[in-house]
C-alpha cells in the first residue's frame, strides 16, 4: 500500500481530457460530459523502480494518479469497439465510480485536514494573538497599577505622616493637661499636709490605689529637690516627716490585715485550713456600764447571774463604736476597758475592730492602731524599751517613722488580756516616764501610757476577766464594757446552724434545757461548740437516754471522743478499740499535771520556764497539741516562741481534777493539802477527808477560782462516770458511802456563814453527786404552801435561793415581803434579788 502511494505521489501533471464526443449519455456512474478530470500534478523525484507491486485488472491506467474530478466535461478517446467498449465503459464506469468513491473520500478528508489545520492554524494564531494582547495588557495594567500603588503609597505615607504628626501633638497637648493636672493636684495635697488642718488629710491618702501612690511618692521626691532648692529646709523636712507618715499607715493596714483577716473558727486544728473573720463573725452582746472592782465570783456564777436577767435593758454598744462619746459626756474618752469570761468572744471582738479599720471600713478617724497582747509583752519583762522602741519592734513596718509617728497624730493602743499580764500591774509604785524616747521596763511603759503620762492624746482599749479586772485604778478608766456572750436565742441559732437533721437538733435543744448547768455554760460560745462536739457523738451510740446530764458527763464525753480521735486519725486503729493506750494515757497525765500547776498560779497561758516546773519537756507538749488539737493548743509569737493554753479555762479545770483524783486514788498523796507521798502513807487521807479538803480549799479561795475544780472533782467520785473512764481511771470502790459523807459534809457546810455565792456553788455541787434532796425538801413545802419563814433553816434558805435560781422561768418580779425573816435571811437571798428584774 505504501508502495502505491509512493507511486501515486510520482504520477505525470495533470491532462485534460475533452468528452464532448458522442458516447453514451452519463449513467449514474459517470460524470456529465461537461465535467473534467484533472489529475494532480506528480512532485518532483526520484523516478520509481523498475517494476510495480500493484497491477491493475484490466488496464495499467490505475499506474496514473486517481483522477481528479471537476464539474467540467471531461472528454475521452476509445480505441475499442462498441461491445468492449461498452464493457470497458461499464468496467470504466465501476472503477471510475469507486475511484471517484474514493477519490472523494480522500478529497473529504483532506479538505477536512486542510480545514481542521488551517483551522488549528488561525485558532492558534488567534490564541497566540489573545494571549499575546491579554500578556501586553496584563503587563500595562501591571504596570500601571504598580505606578498607581506606588503613586497611593506615596501620597499615603504622606498623609500618614500628617496624621501622625497630628494625632502626636494631640497626645502631647492631652498629656501636657494631664500632668498639669496631677501636678496642681499634688501640690495642692502637700499644701494640706504642711497645713494646719493636717492630719485629717491622712483618709484621703489612704483612697488612693497603688498606682496613684507609686507616682505620688516619685513626685514627692521632685517636690522636696525643689524645696531645697529653695532653701526651704525647715519646710522640706516637715513635709517629708508627714508625708511618710500616709506611707507608714498603708504599710499598717496590710500587715494588719494579713495578720488578722483569719482566724481559727473554736479551735486550731491540725492540717485544716483557717476561716476568715469577717464570715464568721457575729457581733457580740457587749453592755456598757458596770464597775472596775474586783469580783469574788466564779466566771461560770457570774455567767449564771447573767443568765437570769437577759430582759433588762442594759445600754449595748457595737464594737466598732467603742470609743464613741456618750452623750453624756462633755470629754472624749480615753480609755475602756472590757471584761469578759474566759471564751466569751473579748480578743475576736479586738480583732474585728482593727480589721474593720485596717481595711478602710470603719473608725478611718484614727490614724494608726497598735494591738498588743500581754501574752507576747510577758516574754520581753526582762528587756528594757522605750515606747518608741517597744512600738517598732512589733510593728517593724514603723521602724522608719521614728518618734514622730506620734505627733500630731490619732493613736489607739489594744492591750489585750490584762489577766494574763506576768506579774501583775502595780500602780502604786511606778517610775513616772514622760518621754517617749526613754528606756525603762515593759510594765512601767505600760502603767505610765495607762496613767497618761505618756501620749495623753493616745486612746486604749483593754480587755480582761473579771477577777483581773481591779488591776487598774478606776480614775484612770473612762468607761467599763462588758461581753456577755450569748443569749438564749442565740444559743438555740447557733445548735439550729450546726446540725442539719432537724429532729437531731430539737432534741439535743431540749436536753440542754433540762440539765440547768449545760444550759447556762451555753452562754459561752466555745462551751456550745464542746456541747455540739459531745452530742453529736453520744447520740450515734447511745439512745437519748444516756444523753449527759450534768457538766462532769459532758466533759468526760468530751475526753473521750478525743481519745478515739487520736486513736484512729494518729494511731491507725480502728474506733471501737478502746480509747487509752499506754501512749494516750501518758499524755492525759502530763496535760493534766500541766492543768493543775497553773490553775493554782490563776494563769492561762504557759511558757517555756512554766513546762520545766511541771517537768513537762517543751517537745512532749508540742506533741500534745499536735494530737489533742481539740484539747491543748500551741501559739508561736513575734520570734517563734513557743505559747500553750487550753481551749478555755473549763477544760484547764476538768483536767486539773481529773489529775488531782487520779494522783489519789492511785497513790494516796492529796495534792490540794501539800502532802508528799511519804506523809500519805504516815497519815494515811481517807477519800471521805480527801474530799473534804478539796471543798474547804475551794471555800477559801479568795476569787473562787475553785469552784468549777470542785465540781468536776465531786463528779469523778461517781461510780458511773468512773465506769465512762474505765481504763484511764482506777475505781475506787465503796464510793457510795464516801459520797454519802460528802454530801453530809456540804450540807453542813451550807448552814454556815458562808458567802452568798459560795453555798451556790455548794448546791451545784450537789448536783454532781446527783444529791437533791434538800431541793426536794423546799419544794414539797412550795408545792403544799406551808412554807413558814419561821421553820426555814440557813440551809433551806439558801436552798429557796438556789431552786428560784434554777428556775427556768425568768424572774421578773422578786416580793421579799412574801419571805420575812433577819437579816441573814435577805442576805442569802440577795442572789435572787440580782436576778430579779424589779424586787419589792
Amino acid at each position: 500500500m505504501d508502495q502505491c502511494e509512493d507511486r501515486e505521489e510520482r504520477a505525470p501533471p495533470p491532462k485534460t481530457i475533452d468528452r464532448t464526443s458522442p458516447g453514451p449519455g452519463p449513467g449514474p456512474d459517470r460524470p456529465p460530459k461537461t465535467q473534467r478530470i484533472h489529475h494532480r500534478p506528480q512532485p518532483s523525484g526520484p523516478d520509481p523502480g523498475p517494476g510495480s507491486s500493484c497491477v491493475s485488472l484490466k488496464s495499467d491506467w490505475s499506474k496514473d494518479d486517481p483522477p481528479w474530478f471537476c464539474t467540467e466535461p471531461v472528454e475521452q478517446q476509445s480505441s475499442e469497439g462498441p461491445t468492449g467498449l461498452q464493457d470497458q465503459t461499464q468496467l470504466d464506469s465501476t472503477g471510475l465510480q469507486d475511484q471517484t468513491q474514493l477519490d472523494s473520500t480522500g478529497l473529504q478528508d483532506q479538505t477536512q485536514l486542510d480545514s481542521t489545520g488551517l483551522q488549528d492554524q488561525t485558532q492558534l494564531d488567534s490564541t497566540g494573538l489573545q494571549d499575546q494582547t491579554q500578556l501586553d495588557s496584563t503587563g500595562l495594567q501591571d504596570q500601571t497599577q504598580l505606578d498607581s500603588t506606588g503613586l497611593q503609597d506615596q501620597t499615603q505615607l504622606d498623609s500618614t505622616g500628617l496624621q501622625d504628626q497630628t494625632q502626636l501633638d494631640s497626645i502631647f497637648q492631652l498629656l501636657e493637661e494631664n500632668i498639669c493636672t496631677f501636678v496642681k493636684n499634688e501640690l495642692k495635697k502637700f499644701q494640706q499636709v504642711l497645713s494646719p488642718d493636717y492630719p485629717e488629710c491622712l483618709e484621703s491618702l489612704s483612697d488612693e490605689d497603688e498606682e496613684q501612690r507609686r507616682s505620688s511618692e516619685a513626685f514627692l521626691q521632685i517636690t522636696l529637690n525643689f524645696l531645697r532648692r529653695l532653701k526651704q529646709e525647715e519646710l522640706a523636712e516637715r513635709l517629708h516627716r508627714r508625708s511618710q507618715s500616709g506611707v507608714q499607715q498603708r504599710k499598717l493596714k496590710r500587715n494588719l490585715q494579713q495578720k488578722l483577716e483569719c482566724v481559727f473558727e473554736g479551735i486550731a486544728k491540725a492540717g485544716n485550713p483557717k476561716t476568715l473573720l469577717n464570715q464568721i463573725y457575729t457581733e457580740l452582746y457587749i453592755t456598757e456600764g458596770g464597775a472596775t472592782e474586783v469580783n469574788q465570783d466564779h466566771e461560770v456564777r457570774q455567767i449564771e447571774r447573767a443568765s437570769r436577767n437577759p430582759h433588762r435593758p442594759p445600754t449595748t454598744i457595737t464594737c466598732e463604736d467603742i470609743f464613741k462619746t456618750p452623750p453624756e459626756r462633755d470629754q472624749p474618752m480615753r480609755t475602756v476597758l472590757t471584761k469578759g469570761v474566759a471564751g466569751i468572744g473579748k480578743t475576736v471582738s479586738t480583732q474585728k475592730f482593727s480589721l474593720d479599720w485596717a481595711e478602710d471600713k470603719a473608725n478611718q478617724d484614727i490614724h494608726f492602731i497598735f494591738p498588743f497582747t500581754f501574752r507576747e509583752l510577758n516574754v520581753l519583762k526582762q528587756k528594757k524599751f522605750s515606747l518608741v522602741e517597744l512600738v517598732q519592734h512589733f510593728f517593724t513596718e514603723t521602724t522608719e517613722a521614728g518618734i514622730w509617728i506620734f505627733e500630731d497624730h490619732q493613736v489607739v493602743f489594744i492591750l489585750d488580756g490584762l489577766d494574763e499580764c506576768r506579774p501583775p500591774l502595780d500602780f502604786n509604785n511606778t517610775q513616772i516616764l514622760t518621754d517617749v524616747t526613754e528606756s525603762s521596763s515593759v510594765d512601767v511603759l505600760l502603767m505610765n501610757l495607762i496613767r497618761g503620762n505618756l501620749l495623753p492624746s493616745a486612746r486604749l482599749w483593754i480587755t480582761t476577766r473579771p477577777a483581773a479586772a481591779n488591776q487598774i485604778p478606776a480614775q484612770w478608766v473612762d468607761m467599763v464594757t462588758e461581753v456577755r456572750g450569748f443569749t438564749d436565742p442565740q444559743k438555740e441559732e447557733y445548735f439550729r446552724k450546726r446540725f442539719t437533721d432537724e429532729e437531731q437538733t430539737n432534741t439535743i435543744i431540749s436536753h440542754i434545757k433540762t440539765s440547768r448547768s449545760v444550759h447556762i455554760m451555753c452562754h459561752i460560745p466555745v462551751f456550745c461548740w464542746i456541747t455540739a462536739r459531745v452530742l453529736e457523738d453520744v447520740l450515734k451510740s447511745t439512745d437519748r437516754r444516756q444523753l449527759p446530764k450534768t457538766l462532769t458527763e459532758m466533759y468526760i464525753h468530751f475526753l473521750v471522743v478525743q481519745a478515739k480521735l487520736k486513736n484512729v486519725k494518729y494511731d491507725g486503729r480502728p474506733g471501737t478499740d478502746s480509747p487509752w493506750s499506754p501512749k494516750t494515757r501518758k499524755m492525759i497525765e502530763s496535760l493534766g499535771k500541766l492543768a493543775f500547776e497553773q490553775l493554782k498560779k490563776g494563769n492561762l497561758i504557759f511558757y517555756e520556764s512554766d513546762l520545766t516546773e511541771c517537768g513537762i519537756d517543751i517537745s512532749s507538749a508540742s506533741v500534745c497539741s499536735g494530737v489533742f488539737t481539740e484539747v491543748f493548743k500551741e501559739e508561736r509569737g513575734l520570734y517563734q516562741d513557743k505559747r500553750f493554753c487550753f481551749i478555755h479555762l473549763s477544760v484547764q479545770e476538768f483536767l486539773a481534777a481529773l489529775h488531782v483524783h487520779q494522783t489519789f486514788i492511785n497513790t494516796g498523796v492529796n495534792l490540794l493539802s501539800g502532802q508528799t507521798s511519804v506523809w500519805s502513807k504516815l497519815l494515811w487521807v481517807t477519800s471521805v477527808q480527801f474530799y473534804q479538803t478539796a471543798v474547804d480549799q475551794a471555800l477559801q479561795s479568795p476569787n473562787g477560782h475553785l469552784d468549777l475544780f470542785l465540781r468536776f472533782l465531786l463528779g469523778l467520785s461517781l461510780q458511773t462516770n468512773q465506769i465512762l473512764l474505765h481504763g484511764l481511771v482506777k475505781p475506787t470502790g465503796r464510793s457510795s458511802e464516801t459520797n454519802q459523807k460528802t454530801v453530809e459534809y456540804i450540807k453542813k457546810k451550807i448552814s454556815e456563814k458562808l458567802s452568798v455565792e459560795g453555798s451556790i456553788n455548794l448546791f451545784h455541787c450537789l448536783n454532781e453527786l446527783e444529791d437533791g434532796s434538800l431541793v426536794d425538801q423546799i419544794q414539797q413545802h412550795l408545792r403544799s404552801g406551808r412554807l413558814s419563814t419561821e421553820q426555814l433553816s440557813p440551809a433551806e434558805w439558801s436552798a429557796l435561793a438556789f431552786i428560784l435560781l434554777s428556775s427556768e422561768e425568768d424572774l421578773d418580779v422578786f416580793d421579799l415581803k412574801e419571805y420575812s425573816g433577819s437579816e441573814e435571811v435577805l442576805l442569802r437571798l440577795l442572789p435572787v434579788v440580782k436576778a430579779s428584774n424589779k424586787a419589792l
